[in-house]
């Protein structure tokens, strides 16, 4: 209800408000595609629509995803902190989760070239983290979790932003490091499949 009547999720209302915009976004864009497959045009073009909901909770200052409570700004705002804005995540884990529109994105962050220094920054960043302890945040690289699904997609970006030989070095790095033939082969939880689809893919 609060997000169909806002288009986002007021962290005021709800928890893990800005993981549910984003996943919210993501689920209509899917919704919209098999509305237009299926000639369902006005479906598709109420559900496009709202899938840009994600615009709502970024914040062209910081760059971030950050909640809004009472029509404000979550603060004081610090993205290494896992709160109850985020799912088993924090700021840095949803920076680049708007895989349905990438291209809006890198709009939103001045283009490719800036697209691509904010990528370079989850991945140097330090990898510790404040808040809530959360046992999900797991093989990390700077502030990137591979042990958690959210960031799964984000070392592809760099192809969408121009630096594919970054995309490569890193999908490299997280096979040959963070996964291994032991018990503990899997450096997060397997999720129905997830961690081991990743690296399926990524290894073709």
């Amino acid at each position: 209800v609060l997000y169909r009547r806002f288009g986002f999720i007021p962290g005021d209302e709800e928890g893990e408000s800005v993981s549910q915009t984003l996943e919210y976004a993501y689920d209509d864009t899917c919704i919209a595609r098999v509305a237009g497959h299926i000639g369902r045009i006005d479906a598709a073009t109420r559900f496009a629509q709202r899938a840009q909901g994600w615009k709502h909770l970024f914040d062209p200052a910081t760059r971030f995803f950050r909640a809004r409570i009472s029509g404000h700004w979550f603060t004081p705002f610090d993205p290494a902190e896992v709160n109850f804005n985020y799912t088993e995540a924090n700021a840095w884990q949803y920076r680049f989760f708007v895989t349905h529109d990438v291209a809006g994105l890198i709009a939103a962050h001045g283009g490719a070239e800036p697209f691509a220094a904010a990528l370079d920054s989850l991945f140097a960043v330090d990898s510790e983290f404040s808040g809530l302890q959360q046992a999900d945040i797991t093989g990390m690289i700077g502030q990137y979790a591979q042990g958690n699904e959210p960031s799964h997609a984000m070392a592809y970006l760099y192809a969408y932003a121009g630096q594919p030989w970054k995309t490569q070095r890193l999908v490299r790095q997280i096979v040959d490091t963070l996964y291994h033939d032991g018990p503990e082969g899997l450096c997060g939880n397997e999720d129905c499949g997830q961690m081991s689809a990743w690296f399926l893919f990524s290894t073709l």
